[in-house]
């Protein structure tokens, strides 16, 4: 029994495509047959299969930075508390 196709849309620059149709034709593979190659196998693995790696240096950096900016910025309960901290803010 075969299962119904599904239409799946992707938005990637010109040289991505470009450069990967290469690749793949020459692994005698189509962009469709290796975009359902990779899902199959996030099915299958339930993971990414890709390589994943350590950010360097400059990227951990930003990573903190990030979060410090996270945490020190004020949270509100609600819109309200916002406009009103806002408000006080310009008033002062």
């Amino acid at each position: 029994m075969t299962m119904r196709s599904s239409m799946l849309h992707v938005r990637v620059d010109e040289e991505t495509k470009a450069k990967a149709a290469e690749t793949l034709e020459a692994m005698g593979l189509s962009m469709s047959a290796a975009i359902r190659l990779f899902l199959h196998r996030v099915v299958v693995d339930q993971a990414l299969p890709i390589d994943l790696r350590v950010p360097n240096a400059d990227t951990r950096a930003a990573m903190a930075e990030a979060e410090e900016l996270v945490r020190r910025r004020p949270r509100f309960g609600d819109a309200a508390a916002l406009i009103d901290d806002l408000e006080e803010k310009r008033g002062q």
